[in-house]
């Protein structure tokens, strides 16, 4: 009963964003995904600085995502959206035509307890996601302040044989709130091959 359950709320919350995607992402123009992207500081200072370019930020909170739009409508900015929606719903109804021009994740939940490192985004399943939206030369950009994560992160990139790490410098720097707070943090770049 409890799987049927959680099946319908996920195919409610798919439903739900299908017609929002299909306003926001045109079939066959590449656009910047930004996983998990907070107030939206990193995505609205790119979208300024690349008006020609479509960048689209997802994060499960409300209110941050309140606060991506607040940003947006005050800069006047057309070419920047923020959808509230997990990561995994939003590739799992993205139009198969869809696709990345690069990924940014930065400084996710790094879920530091060993038995909380399945809720770690980074893994297999979201990784093969990605790829399937992203063409050979697409960048992944990473960074993260929690060093654990970061080699946790490396290991899966390397894993996958879709992905090649260390190549590429940093696509676009922004410092955003988390690196601020952060003492130290590690960046990784992963290649679609």
């Amino acid at each position: 009963m409890l799987e049927s359950t959680h099946a319908a709320q996920v195919a409610a919350r798919r439903n739900e964003l299908r017609p929002i995607i299909e306003t926001i992402v045109a079939p066959g123009k590449p656009f910047v995904f930004e996983v998990g992207c907070g107030n939206g500081h990193f995505l609205t200072a790119y979208a300024q600085a690349h008006p020609d370019q479509i960048c689209v930020g997802v994060d499960l909170s409300k209110d941050r995502i309140e606060r991506s739009e607040k940003k947006r409508r005050r800069l006047k900015q057309n070419n920047v959206h923020f959808v509230r929606a997990e990561a995994a719903d939003f590739l799992a109804v993205l139009p198969d035509s869809a696709a990345f021009s690069s990924i940014y994740m930065l400084f996710s939940d790094p879920w530091p307890k060993r038995r909380h490192h399945k809720n770690r985004l980074l893994q297999e399943k979201f990784l093969l996601a990605v790829a399937k939206h992203a063409a050979p030369g697409t960048p992944f950009y990473f960074r993260t302040d929690h060093t654990d994560y970061y080699n946790a992160a490396a290991k899966e990139f390397t894993a996958q044989s879709g992905w090649r790490v260390g190549e590429g410098a940093w696509g676009f720097e922004q410092v955003t709130l988390f690196q601020v707070r952060a003492e130290t943090y590690h960046s990784l770049v992963a290649t679609r091959v």
